[in-house]
C-alpha cells in the first residue's frame, strides 16, 4: 500500500490549526499569486506561505519553521528589489493581514501594522495635514522601507523614516514578543533603525508625524538628456545650499506617452529633478525654483500644488506589480565632473522606457543625526544612487541586467564603498554589508548575537551574529 508524503503546507495546516485557512503551498489554488512579489523577475518557490494577522500568528509560524528546519522569509509590501520577501523551499511569513493604521492627532503620532503600505499610512495621516517621511512609491511596504532607513521626498525637511520611529512591536526568533523603544530594549530599537530585517519581525511601527499641510508643491523639471552634465553640475550645488523646505532628487528617464506630458516629449530621454517643497506657497516655490529655469533649456516645469499622498503615489501607475526589475545602488560622497560624465554616458543608453537612474541627496535633516545614533552609515553628506532597469517583457531580463551591471561597474569607482540597504541586490556579501554600515557594523553584530544568535533571520542583507 503506497502512502503520499505530506507537503510542508499540509503539515503546517495540521500543526497550526488556527491558521489552516491562511496557509498556501505548492499545488494549492492561488499559490502562484501568493508567492509573487512586486518584482516579476523573482521566481522563488517557497514550501509554505503563511498569512499572519497577529503577532501570535507570527510567533507560531516562526516556531513551526524552526521545528521543521526551514528558512524564514518575511514579506511586508514585497517591494524589495532582490525579492528577499520570498525564498525557495522556505516558510514565508506574509504580514499583509497586519494592516491597521491608527493616528493620534493629539500626540502627532501614527501606529502602522507591519503589513501596511505607505499609501495606507499617507491616507490616514493626510487627513490631519501630516505625514511621516517615507519613500517615493506609495505601494512600498512600511516595514522594509523603515528597517532599511527610509530615503524619500521629505528627507531634507524631516530626515529619514527611522528618524521618526519611536517604537516597534517585535517578534523575536525564539517567539518572544517585545516592545522596542528608547526605554525598552534600547539596543534592539537602535538596530531596527536601519539594520534591516535581521533582528526580528516587526508587527507594529510607531512613528512621529510632521506637518505637510493640505498640499505640498511638487512635480518635475525636465531637460533634454544631452544637457545632463550642465544640469547635474548645477543641481549638486543648488540642492545642498537650498532651504530644507526644498526636496528634490535627480533622475534620468524616458518620458512616458501619458496625458500628463506634452505629446512632443513622449518617449524622449530626459534628465530631471523631481521636487517636493513643504510649507511654502506656490509663489514662494516659484521664487525658490526660479534658478532651475535659468539652467540649460527646460523642456517641462510641472511643479504644482498637490496633496502629499498624491505626490507619494505619482509614480505608482508606471511601476505596477509584475514588471521585470533589476537594480544596483551606491553611495557617493561627491558628484565629481568625471562621475557626471559617466552618468551622461550610461543614462543616454537607457535600455527601456521604464528604466531610470536616481540620485538622492543625503543632507539637511538627515545630517542632523550623528552617524552612530542609528545604523544608517552615511549621514555626513553625499548622494544615494540607484540604477533601476525595468520592463514588462521577461525576454528583456538579460538586457536589463547587463545594462544595470555595466552602468554600476562604471560608476562604482567613485563610490564611498557602501549603499543604501534598500537599493542593494539579493545578497551582496558580508564585505559590502559591512561597508554599508561602516563603523556601526560591529555593534549590529553584537545586537544580532543577543537577539538572533542562531541567525534565524538571514534572508536579508545579512549581519552575522558576533561570536
Amino acid at each position: 500500500m503506497s502512502t503520499t508524503t505530506p507537503s510542508l503546507a499540509d503539515i503546517a495546516r495540521r500543526d497550526l490549526p488556527e491558521l489552516t485557512d491562511r496557509i498556501v503551498g505548492p499545488g494549492d489554488p492561488g499559490y502562484d499569486e501568493a508567492r509573487a512579489v512586486h518584482n516579476g523577475m523573482i521566481d522563488k518557490r517557497p514550501a509554505a506561505i503563511v498569512h499572519c494577522a497577529s503577532p501570535q500568528d507570527v510567533a507560531r509560524t516562526i516556531a513551526f519553521a524552526r521545528a521543521n528546519g526551514k528558512d524564514i522569509a518575511v514579506r511586508g509590501g514585497g517591494h524589495n528589489g532582490g525579492g528577499l520577501g520570498v525564498a525557495d523551499d522556505a516558510v514565508v511569513i506574509d504580514l499583509a493581514g497586519l494592516s491597521d493604521v491608527v493616528v493620534d492627532p493629539a500626540s502627532g503620532t501614527v501606529m502602522a501594522g507591519g503589513g501596511c503600505t505607505w499609501a495606507d499610512v499617507d491616507r490616514a495621516t493626510g487627513e490631519h495635514g501630516r505625514a511621516t517621511p517615507a519613500g517615493i512609491i506609495s505601494t512600498t511596504g512600511v516595514g522594509g522601507l523603515t528597517l532599511g532607513g527610509g530615503i524619500g521626498h521629505l528627507s531634507r525637511t524631516y530626515g529619514l523614516t527611522i528618524d521618526s520611529l519611536i517604537g516597534a512591536d517585535v517578534v523575536l526568533a525564539d517567539g518572544t514578543l517585545v516592545h522596542a523603544s528608547a526605554d525598552e530594549h534600547p539596543d534592539l530599537f537602535w538596530a531596527l533603525k536601519g539594520g534591516g530585517g535581521n533582528f526580528g519581525v516587526v508587527t507594529t511601527f510607531h512613528f512621529r508625524t510632521h506637518p505637510v499641510g493640505a498640499t505640498v508643491i511638487a512635480g518635475p523639471t525636465m531637460w533634454p538628456i544631452e544637457q545632463l552634465p550642465e544640469v547635474m553640475r548645477w543641481y549638486r550645488d543648488f540642492i545642498t545650499a537650498a532651504p530644507r523646505t526644498v526636496n528634490g532628487f535627480f533622475a534620468t528617464l524616458t518620458v512616458p506617452p501619458a496625458p500628463d506630458f506634452p505629446e512632443e516629449l513622449h518617449l524622449k530621454k530626459m534628465c530631471a529633478v523631481v521636487w517636493c517643497l513643504v510649507g511654502v506657497s506656490q509663489n514662494e516655490a516659484n521664487e525658490l525654483l526660479a534658478p532651475a529655469l535659468e539652467v540649460g533649456t527646460p523642456a517641462l516645469h510641472g511643479v504644482q500644488p498637490m496633496p502629499h499622498a498624491a505626490m507619494q503615489g505619482m509614480f505608482d501607475p508606471l511601476y505596477p506589480k509584475g514588471l521585470q526589475c533589476y537594480w544596483r545602488g551606491d553611495v557617493v560622497t561627491e558628484l565629481t565632473d568625471e562621475l557626471i560624465d559617466t552618468h551622461m554616458e550610461w543614462s543616454s543608453k537607457l535600455p527601456t522606457m521604464l528604466s531610470t537612474m536616481h540620485l538622492y541627496p543625503i543632507d539637511g535633516a538627515v545630517s542632523d543625526v550623528d552617524t552612530d545614533e542609528t545604523p544608517f552609515g552615511y549621514r555626513d553628506g553625499g548622494w544615494s544612487g540607484v540604477i533601476f532597469a525595468v520592463d514588462p517583457d521577461p525576454a528583456k531580463a538579460d538586457e536589463l541586467r547587463d545594462w544595470c551591471i555595466s552602468y554600476w561597474e562604471a560608476q562604482h569607482p567613485f563610490s564611498a564603498g557602501g549603499a543604501y540597504v534598500n537599493f542593494m541586490g539579493e545578497d551582496e556579501g558580508t564585505d559590502r554589508v559591512r561597508a554599508t554600515y561602516r563603523g556601526n557594523y560591529d555593534r549590529l553584530a553584537r545586537v544580532k548575537a543577543q537577539y538572533d544568535p542562531e541567525n534565524v533571520f538571514h534572508i536579508n542583507q545579512n549581519i552575522r551574529p558576533q561570536a
